[in-house]
């Protein structure tokens, strides 16, 4: 804890996720977790520049019993090195207004928490201790299920063990609270916030041996320049973040958005118009709801030209968004229900099929949905997909991995380590040629022709929609000889699914062999 994430490799991708979840939620602060470590100051001071609102710099001594057992006894540093050398150098740079400063992993007392405010933190995360309140007894068996006292389990004998209530956590966070006022008035300090940064208030005391009175605690404790003057404030507005197309979108389309009237909008679009049809979608939400009425292309956005990264992310039921032309990386990301279709621009020579329409980590974590692309994706496609329904032409390495839920059909070549941890959901690749095997990580996968009806059934009719869609040649050729094309599809199919499914994936596989 925190956990990898495939669609963050650089500060810029972590700006890029930022702004996305400042348009689909026009109001909402971001928090951006960090684990101790040295270097973190200089993580930090990117990620105020990247519009995060809180910064929470996590210890190695908290309790997340789900994280590998590795990660809790050899990752991360105490959060005191962390939170002191992230609030130094964000003083330095003159970011230390822009953001507030949080800090947990291993708050024990009172007296911890007026320490990191001394050493620059607003606010302060208070995990285990609530945990043990409410019965945790650390076990550590919290990724099991089989969690003793029922506090971390979804099996209903386990949890009816479970003994915890709000009063528990109430009365521990007030005696947090009286310490904290104990430990204040102690050194003559009126209020927390009058101790927020003052790291001058401490000193390196001896504990009495050497191999610890040799540690020089004295880098934490100092007062940088440009800290003085800083004003810490908890309630300060969030961040703001440029506009998008979205913008015009909205003002364009008042009348759906007041009355519900079908319209059709197009647009030039350009590489630097990020985010298309997230703030749209947010406006759909909150006007018709997430599980609405609205006709698929109740709202549709055309657009003309290379649209910029995060194209129709978190795409609410009712919008169709149709790009004529290609889209940058995290196309559809956390789809909710709309529907995106790319296509090439009507003058262009390329062979579809052969050239890539649309960037990496398409459909990350998408939950609901369509996307038709007439093109190749790029890597890490359909990454977390747990439920959209997607027609690409070919993608790159890491294609659906991990993925839970959802239909993923590959009318091309795919990359290496396709379907890695993929437990859900079902993929069907087009392999005229045989040369998929080698590529799908088998450690979880079972693959299978296309024989039963239902099965054939998907298939066709998500092509169909894809050569209606999109008018891609690829399709409509394989459509067109589809009692010939439809042997070279192989089915992809995670192997826990198997006892899960309304209909077998092979009428061969119920055919066993005799002992």
């Amino acid at each position: 804890s925190p956990p990898p994430h495939h669609d963050i490799y650089s500060i810029e991708d972590l700006a890029q996720l930022i702004y996305d979840l400042k348009q689909i939620n026009p109001r909402v602060k971001v928090t951006v977790k960090l684990v101790a470590q040295s270097g973190v100051g200089t993580i930090a001071a990117g990620v105020a520049k990247a519009k995060a609102d809180i910064i929470l710099i996590s210890g190695h001594n908290g309790g997340t019993g789900a994280s590998p057992g590795t990660s809790i006894k050899y990752a991360g540093l105490p959060w005191e090195m962390g939170l002191s050398e992230a609030h130094q150098v964000l003083a330095m740079n003159k970011l230390r207004e822009r953001v507030t400063l949080r800090t947990d992993g291993g708050l024990r007392t009172g007296r911890d928490i007026v320490m990191a405010a001394m050493m620059g933190a607003e606010e302060y995360g208070i995990g285990t201790a609530a945990l043990i309140a409410m019965g945790c007894i650390m076990v550590r068996q919290c990724q099991s299920n089989t969690c003793p006292v029922g506090v971390c389990t979804q099996d209903d004998a386990l949890r009816a063990k479970f003994t915890g209530n709000a009063d528990k956590v109430v009365n521990l966070i007030t005696f947090y609270a009286q310490e904290v006022r104990e430990t204040l008035a102690s050194i003559g300090a009126r209020s927390l916030d009058e101790v927020i940064g003052r790291a001058d208030l401490l000193a390196q005391v001896s504990r009495g041996a050497a191999h610890l009175d040799d540690l020089d605690l004295n880098p934490l404790l100092l007062t940088v320049d440009g800290a003085e003057n800083i004003r810490y404030d908890r309630n300060k507005a969030r961040n703001a973040v440029p506009d998008t197309l979205d913008a015009e979108i909205i003002r364009d389309a008042a009348r759906f958005f007041e009355d519900g009237e079908k319209m059709q909008l197009s647009y030039a679009v350009e590489n630097t118009h990020r985010t298309v049809g997230t703030r749209a979608s947010s406006h759909i939400v909150k006007r018709f709801g997430m599980r609405n009425k609205l006709q698929p292309d109740h709202l549709t956005v055309k657009l003309a030209g290379s649209a910029g990264q995060s194209l129709g992310a978190f795409a609410a039921p009712g919008l169709k968004i149709e790009v004529f032309g290609d889209a940058n990386d995290y196309v559809g990301k956390g789809l909710s229900g709309g529907m995106i279709v790319v296509r090439p621009r009507m003058s262009s020579p390329l062979i579809a099929r052969d050239n890539t329409i649309i960037g990496n980590t398409v459909l990350y974590g998408a939950t609901n949905g369509h996307l038709f692309a007439a093109g190749r994706a790029g890597e890490r496609f359909a990454v977390r997909n747990s439920g959209a329904k997607v027609v690409i032409e070919g993608c790159g390495s890491n294609g659906c991995e991990y993925m839970t839920g959802g239909v993923a059909v590959i009318l091309g070549s795919i990359g290496a380590n396709f379907g890695a941890g993929m437990t859900g959901g079902m993929a069907y690749l087009y392999d005229p040629e045989g040369l998929a095997e080698p590529l799908i990580n088998m450690e979880s996968l079972v693959t299978c022709p296309v024989s039963v009806p239902h099965w054939e059934d998907e298939l066709k009719s998500l092509i169909e929609m894809h050569a209606r869609e999109t008018e891609s040649q690829h399709a409509l050729e394989i459509l067109r000889n589809w009692d010939i094309e439809k042997v070279h599809f192989v089915q992809v199919c995670p192997k826990e699914m198997l006892i899960h499914l309304p209909y077998p994936i092979s009428y061969e596989s119920e055919a066993m062999p005799a002992e």
